[in-house]
């Protein structure tokens, strides 16, 4: 049984007559007067307590039914939504829940309150955003139902245990899956495709600001209107990705790990390219290259990926940029869109990552992403009065500087660059990707 805030009103309210008898009496000061005081207060409370443990006990052959929907995978950094379902019986019941999720999860409050009307099933839903990937135990539901009188909650456990499996951002997938479709069926109309590519598609009427160059004569004259070609970005290339798994990708930005916004962002790369039929190879380095799965086509390679990356946590050390350039490519030997994400600082912290992706403008074509800290950039452009603000900014601006000239150097060798803040790094890189697409530089 737990008081309910009733019932401490109720015992405080069996004071005041004990107070009042006491202090007009014919003598307070007598004992017997005293006594009699307290012998009231004391008959009250206990009558109320009774009431208390009878309230708690009527609970007990009307307790409602809780049980939580099974829980899919959930995405890092998302609001995923868990789903308490309660049903009534005869009578209506005010609760409290509470859910033992992870403690590694955040969530705006810890206990939740609902009232259900008899013969009902409401479905309690809140959110829950995980931090880290992995395997993960969810705990029991602890329930509190109030008695029909009001004085006494009865709480109790609901046996609800069950492993959960945070992945990456799948959410987000989804969300881009759903746009590439969009884009590929032509209801979302971009800067498009038209004489960017390779492949022929298909035949269309001209319309005004068509390149007259694509206009088809052949079919024009045989159905006697103009006709221009639509042109695709060639299918089947390769893209591979390599992600920096070193000791900069264990920096926490915005409440993850640098590291899983780089693989939120390899695996949107990875839809977009399997999407447009291209073929997709990633490889995780440090020291060493420390997973590598080749080169592939096709919607199940997705799976697999996912599969194979979520596993994979930063490490503290070094990462060896060039063994890992070397690695790549030797295993893929054809031309292809070389991708490495990672961070930058300057060029002496960084001079070993501007020799790797130079030896790679010979035979691919190399593409440097770096993902940039938001919070710096805030400091950079927020004006300052006080002394120590001011040497804050002067620090922000200066690392902008530097990791803007070790971007140009790279982009002299070469190299194409992304310089982007971590919660945009998908969109944008995504983005990017299907302008070298339209513009056939694979």
């Amino acid at each position: 049984m737990i008081p309910s805030r009733q019932l401490y009103l109720l015992l405080l309210l069996g004071t005041v007559p004990g107070l009042l008898l006491a202090s007009v009496g014919p003598d307070f000061s007598q004992p017997q007067w005293l006594g009699l005081a307290i012998l009231l207060v004391l008959i009250w409370d206990g009558i109320v307590l009774l009431l208390a443990v009878l309230d708690a006990l009527q609970v007990t052959g009307d307790r409602v039914q809780v049980s939580r929907n099974p829980l899919q995978r959930l995405s890092i950094g998302r609001e995923n939504p868990v789903e308490l379902v309660i049903t009534a019986d005869q009578r209506s019941a005010v609760l409290q829940i509470r859910d033992d999720y992870p403690p590694d999860f955040a969530s705006p409050t810890s206990v939740y309150s609902i009232t259900v009307s008899p013969h009902q099933t409401e479905t309690l839903t809140y959110a829950v955003v995980p931090s880290k990937r992995g395997e993960y135990r969810w705990g029991q539901l602890y329930v509190r139902q109030l008695g029909p009188w009001g004085l006494a909650w009865q709480q109790w456990k609901v046996a609800q245990s069950q492993t959960v499996e945070v992945y990456p951002d799948l959410v987000g997938l989804q969300a881009l899956s759903i746009r590439l479709t969009l884009q590929a069926t032509g209801n979302i109309r971009q800067a498009r495709r038209m004489g960017m590519g390779t492949e022929f598609a298909e035949l269309r009427e001209y319309a005004t600001g068509d390149d007259p160059r694509l206009i088809d004569w052949k079919a024009t004259a045989r159905r006697d209107r103009l006709l221009v070609r639509v042109l695709e970005p060639e299918q089947e290339q390769t893209l591979v990705v390599l992600l920096d798994r070193g000791r900069l990708m264990t920096a926490q930005v915005q409440g993850l790990a640098r590291y899983d916004w780089g693989l939120n962002a390899t695996l949107s790369l990875a839809l977009a390219a399997l999407h447009r039929g291209d073929r997709v190879g990633v490889g995780v380095f440090d020291r060493q290259m420390q997973v590598w799965v080749p080169p592939e086509r096709g919607q199940r390679h997705l799976f697999r990926l996912i599969d194979q990356l979520t596993p994979t946590q930063p490490e503290l050390l070094e990462p060896d940029y060039l063994a890992a350039v070397t690695v790549a490519a030797k295993r893929q030997t054809r031309r292809a869109l070389v991708v490495l994400i990672t961070d930058v600082i300057d060029a002496t912290a960084s001079s070993e990552l501007l020799a790797a992706m130079g030896h790679l403008t010979a035979r691919h074509l190399p593409f440097c992403v770096a993902l940039r800290d938001p919070q710096i950039d805030r400091q950079a452009q927020t004006p300052t009065t006080a002394i120590a603000d001011t040497y804050a900014r002067a620090v922000a601006l200066d690392l902008l500087t530097q990791r803007r000239l070790t971007l140009a150097t790279l982009q002299q060798k070469g190299v194409l660059v992304l310089d982007a803040a971590v919660d945009q790094i998908s969109d944008q890189l995504v983005d990017r990707y299907l302008q070298l697409k339209a513009r056939n530089r694979l």
